[in-house]
């Protein structure tokens, strides 16, 4: 039985994957957010409403190299959802603020996730919650050890 559970788990696992990717290009990317892909929704995401972020730190939270980044923030930049200013305290440092167009896309796609989080959590116990969050916690720390793993193994 456990290695039936185990597949099953397996398949469950791939399919969400599936489907969070498609429902969620489908579901962000609207009429209204057509210019920009589910990519640049994420790092829309990453850069946040709270205050301003450098491209360091935006690049850490995404698991990219700032080169990588870079390009896409050009783009972003151009299409009106960002802007840069330099830092009044160190003129090397470029902070990265979300323009109010971006700031729609980021609570647009906050939202989202917020119905995603509902539907997952309903009707389960506190317990039940909890559990999943540590499940869930287990299936981060496996993907970030996968990650560091393959990043070791390109240099």
């Amino acid at each position: 039985m456990a290695q039936q559970t185990r597949r099953s788990i397996n398949e469950l696992l791939v399919n969400l994957f599936n489907h969070v990717m498609d429902l969620e290009g489908k579901a962000v990317i609207t009429e209204q957010f057509r210019d920009i892909t589910n990519n640049d929704m994420h790092i829309i995401e990453a850069i946040g409403v709270e205050e301003p972020r450098n491209m360091s730190a935006i690049a850490h939270k995404m698991a990219v190299t700032v080169s990588t980044l870079t390009t896409n923030m050009n783009g972003l930049e151009k299409k009106g959802y960002i802007r840069r200013e330099r830092s009044q305290e160190d003129k090397r440092v470029v902070y990265v603020i979300l323009t109010e167009k971006g700031k729609k896309a980021f609570y647009h796609h906050r939202d989202f996730h917020k119905k995603m989080i509902k539907a997952i959590i309903k009707n389960l116990s506190e317990e039940e919650m909890e559990l999943l969050y540590r499940c869930l916690q287990n299936l981060n720390r496996f993907f970030e050890s996968e990650s560091k793993d393959k990043e070791e193994e390109r240099v």
